[in-house]
């Protein structure tokens, strides 16, 4: 069952600094949504606040389902995901850190195992699945992150900078990652990036961030 996000009119400040000015967007399909500016612009703080992370100083982030309005509760958080540009990791095996979100879920211990090899393979780290986590690259670390954002099988899934400081070979991997989601329809996906050409190749339709407000182009 998907979701619908609507965003309206939400403005945030940072002491005198106003970065989103009555901002609004529906995301009301699945597929990839690209949203583009210049640094300092909103779109980390936009997907924070969308993700329920942060709250605006105004306006209203609302969910849908089926025309219905969703409650935001503990329940929606967990069918919705942001992936920032930092990954953090746990000190353990590559596994055991995808496994983390399924295990306070209380799932069933066969169900943890699927989903979770699942996802490395996903990402073409299940071979890797034994290996500390903290040895991972930079690249294996970001797709490591996207792994243990999928396994939870979110209805939206938000990625902040998802190749920042990545070299090109996991570069091209991400971006068949995100391909791959689209493909099968899993999720809305909303990434924020800097790379025009990126966001082309991606997405099904671009967004602009600028002067605090959001506009999109097919």
């Amino acid at each position: 069952m998907s979701l619908e996000l609507v965003v309206s009119n939400i403005s945030k400040s940072y002491s005198s600094d106003a970065v989103l000015k009555n901002c609004s967007f529906t995301f009301n399909s699945s597929g990839i949504y690209a949203l583009m500016g210049p640094n300092g612009s909103g779109k980390s703080t936009f997907l924070r606040i969308c993700a329920l992370l942060e709250a605006p100083d105004s306006g209203d982030i609302n969910f849908y389902s089926e025309g219905k309005p969703v409650i935001k509760d503990i329940p929606l958080m967990r069918r919705i995901t942001l992936l920032l540009p930092k990954i953090g990791v746990f000190n353990t095996t590559v596994y055991k850190n995808v496994v983390y979100g399924l295990n306070i879920r209380n799932l069933q211990r066969n169900d943890i195992t699927s989903r979770a090899e699942n996802a490395l393979d996903f990402v073409g780290l299940l071979q890797k699945k034994n290996q500390k986590a903290l040895t991972l690259s930079s690249g294996e670390t970001k797709r490591l992150g996207i792994a243990r954002a999928l396994v939870i099988k979110p209805d939206i899934f938000f990625l902040d900078e998802p190749t920042a400081s990545v070299d090109q070979k996991n570069t091209e991997i991400i971006e068949e990652i995100i391909q791959k989601l689209k493909k099968e329809g899993r999720s809305t996906i909303v990434i924020t990036t800097h790379d025009t050409a990126q966001a082309e190749r991606l997405a099904d339709k671009l967004l602009f961030i600028k002067h605090g407000q959001i506009s999109g182009s097919t």
